[in-house]
C-alpha cells in the first residue's frame, strides 16, 4: 500500500472517530499531494509525496515560532498537533548518531575533503535521510567535518 493510500484509509479512520485535528491534517495532506500532481500532471512516488510532508512539517515548525514570537500560545499548540499527525506517515527520524555516521560514509564515498564538494556530500546525501533528517541540520554537520 503507497503512502497516498495509507492517507486515504486513515482519513476514513478519522471520520469515523469523529478526530477534527486528525481529519482535517489528513486532508491537508492529500490536498497538498494532489496539487502537485495536477500540476506536473503524474501520480506521486512515496518518496515525492515523503518529500511533500516534510515540507508541511518544516512550515509548521516555523509557524510555531512566530506563533510563540507572537504570544499565540494556543496557534502554536494547534501546529504541534498536526506535526504530530503528520509524521505519523513519515518514516522513523534517524538519530544524530545515525546521521553523522551516514554524513561521514558519504563523504568518504564522494572523496569531499573542502567546502567546495558540499554540493556534492549534499547531493548524495539527499536521497538517503529524505524525510529522516532535517537537511539544514545535516549542512551545518557537513561544514563542521568539510571547514
Amino acid at each position: 500500500m503507497n503512502l497516498t493510500e495509507q492517507l486515504k484509509d486513515q482519513m476514513k479512520e478519522a471520520m469515523r472517530a469523529k478526530d477534527k485535528v486528525r481529519l482535517g491534517t489528513i486532508r491537508m495532506a492529500l490536498a497538498a499531494i494532489k496539487q502537485i500532481e495536477v500540476d506536473t500532471r503524474e501520480s506521486l512516488t512515496d518518496d515525492q509525496a515523503i518529500a511533500v510532508l516534510t515540507k508541511m512539517v518544516k512550515q509548521r515548525r516555523d509557524s510555531i515560532a512566530q506563533y510563540e514570537a507572537a504570544g499565540r500560545p494556543e496557534l502554536a499548540a494547534a501546529e504541534a498537533e498536526e506535526i504530530q499527525v503528520i509524521e505519523t506517515f513519515l518514516p522513523k527520524q534517524l538519530t544524530e548518531d545515525e546521521v553523522a555516521a551516514i554524513i561521514d560514509a558519504t563523504i568518504t564515498e564522494v572523496g569531499a575533503a573542502t567546502m567546495a564538494d558540499m554540493g556534492k556530500v549534499m547531493g548524495a546525501l539527499k536521497s538517503k535521510v529524505q524525510g529522516r533528517a532535517d537537511l539544514g541540520a545535516i549542512g551545518t554537520m557537513i561544514r563542521a567535518k568539510l571547514k
